[in-house]
């Protein structure tokens, strides 16, 4: 078990509520002595100021990269770009990525392997829309999202990523799914990568929950055997709501050791 928390703070906060905010959680986290990886997902423009905020187990990410190295690709980020700044995670394939810029297939595994050669974990989102959920079409389209993105990778490679199931009906809407669905979506999934490159790397992989996720409901998603963390989207903005989610798992860790 890998657990980590990661918060993605999208298109929210100026420069100045930005550093206040990963100051209080860097803080926190060394006054407590946390050992749990947390991962700061901030705006571009935020990624040098953030960083030099915060110390493990602290780290800052990236939300989004371009599928090449260099080149006249006006507005875009590279993960040279990001290793330059000594970037640890980034996300990719996230559902508004997805939804608002049709980003898919081919694209997305580029992207992986631009960061994996640049020393950067991805954080590869995947998950169903209500309507292919209603359509009971939930593991077809897991298993096909991770065909296009994981597919070609060596064992070693995957080992270096995350993986975060989002089902999309629940991102922002404040409803989570039932920990009946999370653990089936989780469980397909680590079922899927061992199939693939076996056990040893589908036990060791770190696979989070995003979807609403927030302090009422974090012990709950924690407690499901194949959730090793959450992706958090608008509970991250505050520390006096990233803070508890982080706290529930710290428990979840506790309870793993006994």
């Amino acid at each position: 078990m890998r657990l980590l928390l990661a918060g993605n703070w999208k298109m929210h906060l100026t420069l100045q509520e930005a550093l206040h905010l990963a100051q209080s959680i860097n803080d926190y986290c060394h006054a407590q002595q946390i050992t749990i990886p947390v991962v700061l997902c901030v705006p571009f423009p935020y990624l040098q100021g953030v960083q030099n905020q915060v110390a493990p187990p602290i780290y800052v990410g990236a939300q989004n990269v371009f599928h090449e190295s260099w080149g006249a690709f006006t507005g875009e980020v590279s993960a040279p770009m990001l290793a330059s700044l000594n970037i640890s995670y980034c996300i990719v394939g996230h559902s508004e990525r997805r939804k608002y810029f049709n980003e898919k297939g081919e694209i997305l595994k580029l992207k992986i392997l631009q960061l994996l050669n640049n020393n950067i974990r991805p954080i590869y989102c995947i998950g169903e829309d209500l309507t292919q959920r209603e359509r009971g079409e939930t593991l077809a389209v897991l298993q096909q999202q991770l065909k296009e993105g994981l597919e070609g990778l060596t064992a070693e490679q995957l080992r270096r990523c995350v993986l975060a199931y989002e089902p999309v009906w629940a991102i922002g809407t404040g409803k989570a799914a039932t920990e009946e669905q999370v653990q089936q979506a989780h469980q397909f999934i680590r079922n899927t990568i061992a199939q693939i490159w076996g056990e040893t790397v589908a036990d060791s992989l770190t696979l989070l929950y995003g979807g609403s996720v927030k302090p009422e409901n974090a012990a709950k998603l924690f407690a499901i055997a194949d959730v090793d963390g959450a992706l958090v989207g608008g509970a991250s903005l505050k520390a006096e709501s990233f803070l508890p989610i982080l706290n529930h798992l710290i428990k979840k860790k506790k309870m793993h050791l006994v």
